[in-house]
């Protein structure tokens, strides 16, 4: 696929972003966020992501180590997104692809990350 232009949203539209990404290249996780969300997710540098509307409607929750910053929205609760800092001090954006618009995320094929024994 390469690196494509996706546009994404929470499901009551609060909260929409752009973002540049690689959809070839995604992830499962097995932690105990990931796990109980269902969250398919891909990752970009932040500055290939923008916040088009929602930074007022977001509410953070930090777990585990508090690096990664998952914000959801205040009214529908999804949390499409999270920011965080990669291994190389790159900051960085999960994107959740259940919420880019015109993905269908299970003909994906997710590597699976064990973050339950991380």
């Amino acid at each position: 696929m390469a690196v494509q232009h996706y546009h994404g949203s929470c499901q009551c539209g609060a909260v929409d972003f752009d973002v540049e990404a690689d959809l070839d290249h995604t992830v499962a996780c097995n932690c105990s966020r990931c796990r109980r969300l269902g969250s398919v997710l891909t990752f970009a540098p932040r500055s290939n992501f923008t916040l088009n509307k929602g930074g007022d409607s977001v509410t953070e929750y930090l777990f585990n180590t508090h690096h990664i910053h998952h914000l959801f929205c205040k009214t529908c609760g999804i949390q499409s997104f999270s920011y965080a800092t990669g291994p190389d001090g790159t900051e960085m954006t999960a994107i959740n692809v259940n919420c880019l618009d015109d993905v269908d995320p299970r003909s994906l094929k997710p590597v699976l990350h064990d973050g339950a024994s991380a």
